[in-house]
């Protein structure tokens, strides 16, 4: 009986830094596999942004969770919206599915995480499936990331041009201009994203994507206008807005401590 070949995958996120990946080492390594986790829930931007990166690679992107999507994990999470104490989502549809398409076989996964980085990302405690980070090995930084995007034609997805990573459209990691762009370039996604929100009528308790502020409370005048002064009195105190949009979830524009799930940012 012979060994099983090892197989290489690169997840996807939608994002700059996995976009880039995938570009860089297309040529490098021609046997390998891109998958990309389907919330169900992505930005338009992001999908059409896939559907760019699959038509450059020339090779098929796979779409997990086919079967199951975000409504239905939340019913068997009675209703409970996911938070940064609870990321089921993140857990259910995009580590899960990741694994279920890797099996048993033996895999490398390539992960974006930059040379100027100092994190990590998903690693699998699963024994057949060891990390690789192409970027940290040779050196690639934020600029490179750039000029690899712009070089290839790809460039960046159309959704930085108002927000600073990829995932849901409701993700409860954004920042609240974030959530103010949502309302502005998808109102309709946004109406969605509220219908989320509950009220229990008995406890009076409610469940918001954001803690003690619900999306029809960002959204009334006088919120939103000290919420664009904000964010404009953070743009004039930032180096760039290219730095701000491209650090993916750090300072200045942080609304919470807490960093996104790398699976979803990268």
């Amino acid at each position: 009986m012979t060994d099983k070949p090892v197989r290489h995958i690169l997840g996807l996120s939608g994002g700059k830094d996995s976009t880039a990946l995938a570009i860089y080492m297309r040529d490098r390594v021609p046997e390998m596999e891109y998958a990309f986790a389907d919330t169900g829930k992505e930005l338009p931007e992001t999908y059409e942004y896939i559907d760019r990166l699959e038509a450059f690679l020339g090779k098929r992107i796979d779409r997990l969770n086919a079967d199951r999507d975000f409504d239905h994990y939340l019913k068997v999470y009675n209703n409970y919206l996911p938070s940064s104490r609870m990321r089921w989502c993140t857990r259910q549809l995009k580590l899960r599915p990741f694994e279920r398409f890797v099996g048993d076989d033996p895999v490398i996964s390539y992960v974006g995480i930059r040379a100027d980085e100092d994190r990590e990302g998903y690693i699998s405690t699963k024994p057949n499936i060891k990390a690789r980070f192409p970027f940290k090995e040779d050196g690639i930084t934020k600029a490179d990331v750039h000029r690899i995007l712009e070089e290839s034609g790809i460039g960046m997805a159309d959704y930085y041009k108002w927000r600073t990573r990829s995932g849901c459209y409701f993700c409860f990691f954004q920042r609240k201009s974030e959530w103010a762009g949502l309302y502005e370039n998808h109102p309709d996604l946004f109406e969605k994203a509220a219908a989320y929100e509950k009220v229990d009528p008995e406890t009076g308790e409610r469940y918001t994507w954001q803690s003690g502020e619900s999306l029809q409370e960002l959204i009334r005048p006088e919120r939103l206008a000290r919420i664009r002064e904000k964010t404009v009195r953070q743009a004039a105190a930032a180096p760039t807005l290219a730095s701000i949009l491209s650090d993916g979830g750090s300072e200045p524009f942080l609304d919470e401590d807490e960093r996104p799930c790398l699976i979803c940012e990268l």
